[in-house]
């Protein structure tokens, strides 16, 4: 957790120790740049890859559970397609989490009642999923989730624990937010990348290779791509006894405050 705290004092530490080799003419100058561009390459690792935990904490999975199970969760909704998911998740008995975005809300306010009435839970995905999130500042980001948190409470009257970064992108700026907002983090171990691969037989390839008991799926509520995919996941799942339960209930945290 926080990695980058470790890690920043350790670079800082070890340039300070070349620049003085250097000076002394122990070390040759070209090291102090080998120095900086690794320490440049760990933390745009460390920013896309929201399971590492470098700048905040996240959830990613519990393979600790004591049963049987995975959390299906859908980003980037509501769409036409949200109620489509809904409907085939009622139909084998399936829980998810969906993370909506805040002005895709203002488009379809009517879905968001019906999944708290199904028994789902609903989450935050920032208000625009700016394709600039990794660039924003604290401001920017803080609006950004306090903003979907005000919608979601205008209708349903609850207010998310449960936040996933655009992309999976964290940094100090949206680890700060999150902390501002007192949100969890919530990350995935398995990316199905529905809305990069277009055979849906690779899509559901690509989900089943990966699972295991106490994952965290991301899938898209946006296509009918997925939405096929889903319904064969399903039946799979169904043939395996494998329940797909909230992320909340995975991780034995609060879904609302």
């Amino acid at each position: 957790m926080l990695r980058h705290k470790y890690i920043k004092w350790f670079f800082i530490a070890l340039l300070i120790f070349l620049w003085y080799a250097y000076f002394s003419g122990k070390l040759p100058l070209f090291l102090i740049f080998i120095a900086i561009l690794f320490w440049l390459g760990i933390t745009a690792w460390g920013s896309f890859d929201i399971r590492l935990n470098y700048f905040v904490k996240a959830n990613s999975s519990n393979k600790k559970f004591n049963r049987n199970v995975v959390a299906l969760t859908f980003d980037d909704g509501p769409t036409e397609v949200t109620s489509e998911i809904l409907n085939l998740l009622e139909k084998y008995n399936q829980r998810a989490t969906f993370f909506f975005i805040g002005k895709q809300i203002e488009k379809y306010p009517e879905i968001l009642k019906n999944i708290v009435g199904q028994g789902h839970t609903i989450a935050n995905h920032t208000y625009s999923h700016t394709n600039k999130m990794g660039f924003l500042s604290k401001k920017e980001v803080d609006n950004e989730i306090a903003s979907t948190q005000n919608i979601i409470q205008q209708i349903t009257g609850k207010i998310p624990n449960l936040f996933r970064p655009p992309f999976g992108v964290t940094n100090p700026n949206i680890a700060w937010a999150c902390k501002e907002n007192r949100v969890e983090v919530i990350g995935w171990n398995v990316r199905s990348l529905d809305t990069v691969i277009t055979s849906e037989d690779k899509i559901l390839s690509r989900i089943l290779d990966r699972f295991e008991k106490g994952s965290i799926i991301l899938l898209h509520d946006t296509s009918t791509k997925t939405l096929n995919v889903l319904e064969r996941l399903l039946i799979t799942m169904e043939k395996k006894q494998i329940q797909s339960v909230t992320v909340d209930e995975l991780l034995n945290i609060k879904a609302y405050k």
